[in-house]
């Protein structure tokens, strides 16, 4: 199992849907969270994109310098950019870097903010182009020369001078719920991602998307885009969520789902559908809240409970097929820590840091300025249920 984190390039607060509580986000403020992450263990960080958030690949190529082992899951956008221009962005940051890029591809689900980048196609030809864009992007980051002639892109002798860090290419992560977008990831992606739905509809995505990609001769992973809310006890975990929108007012969801309604990716209706702008009956599945959902455009919703109970929920996911976590919590810093100290023990994760000998930096305060406080038994692992 892997978990990444996220970081908020699109706002930062306490509480959603209002002003209170909100910090600055700037640079210094998102080292720090990349910084919290490269040395808590998360395998890495998605990088938002879109015209709500700062340029991905600016703040990935000037984080990566603060950081020494975490990876970037930084955005291509086909009709945004060229295939051979995104090969040699993501040629030069996987090296530069030492292999620590991993590539989202992003098609786009909002005609209205696509439309103010000047692209003007419908969702079905969008996800034709990313096809052919796929196409070429690997052909090129792959090394090989790329000569082209599809409907959208004509490529004529495209190839990469100063080769990638990962073979053949680093990995491609990629979510759609359509049908038309689960035929490309089964085609042409490594991970498949998914919003967090509720468990027998993740199911029925993985299976469709795994009989695709064996009809393909592939194999594919994947892996669910959360937020968590995790805290000490149950009722903790629940206040906290509920605190969380206790400022999100009707006409904020009004709002909101004004602008859901215009956007034609299936994978945001999915998420509407799970609360129908409505503060009633959050809950779509044990723990699992759609509450965020109510003023958050994408991923709305959050596994929320103590953390055996959370670290089962990821369990369930995980016996579907899930082995890669994207979370999320508000606000992002000081949830990258709780999330580490409260769920990473009972987690059977990848890359969990080694602890190392506590010399002159105890676990906890000096109790009344001599005597180190005594440390708990460490808690084991929580076994994957069969």
């Amino acid at each position: 199992m892997q978990l990444l984190w996220f970081i908020p390039t699109h706002g930062e607060g306490r509480y959603l849907g209002t002003a209170i509580g909100g910090r600055v986000v700037n640079f210094d403020y998102w080292r720090q969270i990349a910084q919290a992450v490269d040395h808590l263990g998360f395998t890495g960080a998605l990088l938002p994109t879109g015209r709500s958030c700062e340029d991905a690949w600016i703040l990935a190529s000037t984080l990566v310098t603060h950081t020494k082992q975490m990876k970037f899951l930084v955005a291509i956008r086909p009709g945004l950019m060229s295939p051979g221009v995104a090969a040699r962005m993501a040629a030069t940051f996987d090296r530069i870097s030492g292999g620590r890029l991993l590539i989202n591809v992003v098609t786009g689900g909002d005609p209205v903010e696509l439309a103010g980048d000047g692209l003007h196609l419908s969702h079905d030809d969008r996800y034709k182009l990313t096809a052919e864009f796929l196409t070429v992007w690997q052909q090129i980051a792959g090394g090989e020369t790329s000569d082209f002639q599809g409907d959208y892109l004509n490529i004529e002798g495209g190839k990469l001078l100063f080769p990638t860090v990962q073979k053949p290419h680093p990995p491609l992560w990629f979510g759609g719920s359509s049908a038309i977008a689960q035929e490309i990831a089964a085609k042409h992606v490594d991970v498949y991602l998914t919003w967090g739905e509720p468990p027998e509809q993740v199911a029925q995505k993985i299976a469709s998307v795994r009989r695709l990609a064996e009809a393909q001769g592939r194999t594919i992973r994947f892996g669910i885009r959360l937020h968590v809310i995790v805290r000490e006890t149950e009722s903790q975990a629940w206040d906290a969520a509920n605190d969380l929108i206790r400022y999100v007012d009707e006409t904020a969801i009004a709002r909101a789902t004004q602008a859901y309604a215009r956007m034609d990716s299936v994978g945001q209706q999915r998420m509407t559908v799970l609360h129908n702008g409505s503060r009633e009956a959050l809950e779509i599945s044990p723990n699992l809240w759609a509450g965020i959902g109510l003023v958050r455009g994408g991923a709305g919703t959050a596994l929320v409970g103590d953390p055996d109970t959370v670290a089962q929920r990821m369990f369930e996911y995980q016996k579907l097929g899930i082995d890669s976590f994207i979370f999320s919590g508000y606000p992002h810093l000081e949830e990258a820590y709780r999330v580490a100290e409260l769920l990473f023990p009972r987690l059977p994760l990848q890359n969990l840091p080694t602890q190392q000998p506590q010399l002159l930096s105890p676990f906890g305060e000096v109790v009344a300025n001599q005597e180190f406080p005594e440390q708990p038994v460490k808690e084991k692992t929580i076994a994957t249920v069969d």
